[in-house]
């Protein structure tokens, strides 16, 4: 099965680089520098921040489903990140380094079935889960600090 991973539209991050450290607080969110090569996953573009790079880490509500596994974590978006266009059954490279879980969605919002792969391995998981019946959609997580990664649809 074909699938598509997105990143986030940048165009809701963009004005919290335009606030202080103050402001940003008052919304939940933190100015960072990253450091090291990589622990720094940008949602928008879907790579790792460069080392000595700006980056905000913010609240994000992913599931917004109004059912029980309404969710929301903290992500990092990269300053003047542009989102990420990949092709049908691509997958970034941030995601081959980490383990990687995977949630499966109705399209009411209910978990139907989740797993755990490494990295290297994603496009076997997303097809498991995206082939089970009443899939719609899938969400990415980095397993280790479990924060949302990315949204999986079935490719058109």
């Amino acid at each position: 099965m074909s699938f598509q991973i997105h990143g986030l539209a940048p165009e809701k991050f963009a004005p919290f680089f335009a606030l202080s450290a103050d402001e940003l607080k008052a919304v939940g969110g933190v100015y960072m520098v990253a450091k090291g090569d990589s622990g720094f996953p940008c949602r928008v573009c879907l790579e790792d921040a460069k080392p000595d790079e700006k980056v905000i880490l913010i609240h994000y509500e992913h599931q917004s489903a109004d059912t029980p596994y309404r969710a929301s974590a903290a992500i990092f978006i990269r300053q003047n990140a542009t989102q990420a266009t990949l092709d049908k059954n691509e997958v970034p490279e941030q995601f081959r380094t980490r383990i990687i879980s995977g949630r499966a969605f109705d399209e009411k919002g209910m978990m139907v079935d989740a797993d755990v792969c490494d990295g290297k391995n994603l496009e076997s998981m997303i097809e498991q889960l995206l082939g089970l019946p009443s899939v719609s959609y899938l969400q990415l997580h980095y397993a280790k600090h479990g924060c949302f990664a990315a949204r999986v649809e079935p490719a058109q």
